[in-house]
């Protein structure tokens, strides 16, 4: 094929007639004065039906409000209008989206003679518009599903409300880091006999489905070993035990845990308390001081057959609490380059600056302490705290 070829030597009229876009003119009234076959053939009319007729009476309710208020306004004034969206109205009433592009023609007198409008078939971008939109729907609701059983996964791996023995004080409080991934923190504080409770709290490897199903078998084998062993390290050997048995040996299938057993009687609060390389518990005294309960050197939990577990003994008397926390809370950036907030030891400041504290007054000092972290309180974090109110103290 060549330029002698009589195919490309288009007439100006066929260029107008049958371009692969819509063409009309109106005069400065809206009456249409020319419309190009292309258009009469989306719409399914005769060159003579719309001839004479107003431009708005081809436009829906909607688009011809749109039209006389904003559209034929403006272009008066401004001399063009670029991509306009608009539903033109076929011979049987049905709507035909389109863009729509628009110029005037300037008569001898300076002012406009002629209306131009060019329009493009939309239907395929508005279809593909609606895909998208109907797409984005689905995609929301199935972030609000997997929200929804998120949350529940979550809730259900702790436990509704703390019950602690009469007499003794205690709280806790739960940052969840994502509303669709399942955390790993956990914590309980549950009876063994009349006078005697165990507690735990601790952090699972991950996130997810995988450290849902990690965390909710270590809290029952916690519930249930503690029933039978009065000794925190046996219980957390059958613990680790446990974690072999069931996942193998996965570097990735581990946590790390306080496990402890509180005994009431005279006057007091004994508490035997084991680490599997968890974060040590600090102590709040009634005199005013801090420090951790020294639990270092256990090991995690799940990883190694003979893991080695640290324990310590120590009695509490009114006035004094213990508090247990995850390593999101000591992990959490405080803005300044790399820095964490427990890197000079921070935390045990803040401790001993809320001296002595009932359970409850800690907590929620520790929740305010959370909070201004924003958005650098990255993962997950539990804490829990108890103790033995003072006489004369209400809480």
């Amino acid at each position: 094929m060549n330029d002698a070829d009589p195919l490309l030597h288009d007439t100006a009229e066929d260029l107008y007639e049958f371009a692969p876009c819509g063409y009309l003119s109106t005069w400065p009234d809206g009456r249409i004065a020319k419309v190009n076959a292309t258009l009469l053939k989306w719409l399914e009319y005769e060159r003579g039906d719309l001839l004479g007729r107003r431009f708005a009476d081809l436009l829906t309710v909607g688009g011809r409000i749109h039209y006389e208020t904003h559209f034929a306004p403006l272009l008066l004034t401004r001399g063009s209008i670029d991509s306009a969206a608009l539903d033109l109205l076929d011979s049987h009433g049905e709507q035909l989206p389109v863009f729509v592009t628009a110029n005037t023609r300037i008569g001898p007198d300076g002012v406009p003679a002629l209306i131009r409008i060019t329009a493009l078939d939309a239907r395929e971008r508005r279809s593909y518009e609606r895909e998208l939109i109907e797409e984005r729907r689905r995609a929301e609701f199935e972030r609000e599903r997997v929200q929804v059983l998120a949350t529940t996964l979550q809730r259900s791996l702790l436990p509704p409300s703390l019950t602690p023995p009469s007499g003794v004080d205690a709280d806790a409080y739960y940052h969840f880091a994502s509303n669709y991934d399942v955390g790993g923190d956990f914590y309980d504080l549950f009876p063994l006999s009349d006078n005697r409770w165990g507690f735990f709290l601790g952090d699972v490897c991950g996130k997810g489905p995988e450290a849902a199903a990690i965390t909710s078998s270590t809290r029952y084998t916690l519930r249930a070993a503690a029933v039978y062993d009065r000794d925190p390290v046996t219980v957390l050997r059958d613990l680790n035990s446990l974690l072999l048995q069931e996942f193998g040996q996965d570097a990735a299938k581990f946590c790390t845990v306080l496990f402890g057993v509180m005994t009431l009687g005279g006057g007091g609060l004994d508490v035997e308390l084991a680490s599997g390389g968890h974060p040590p518990a600090i102590l709040l005294r009634k005199a005013g001081t801090a420090e951790y309960l020294g639990t270092a050197g256990g090991q995690l939990v799940g990883i190694l057959p003979d893991a080695r577990f640290v324990s310590t003994c120590v009695r509490l008397m009114p006035g004094d609490t213990v508090v247990l926390y995850s390593d999101g809370l000591t992990e959490a950036r405080t803005g300044v380059g790399r820095e964490r907030y427990d890197d000079d030891g921070a935390l045990l400041e803040f401790a001993r600056a809320h001296a002595p504290s009932s359970a409850h007054r800690i907590v929620d000092a520790l929740r305010e302490l959370m909070e201004s972290f924003g958005t650098g309180l990255e993962d997950d974090a539990a804490i829990m705290a108890f103790g033995l109110p003072e006489s004369d103290h209400s809480v």
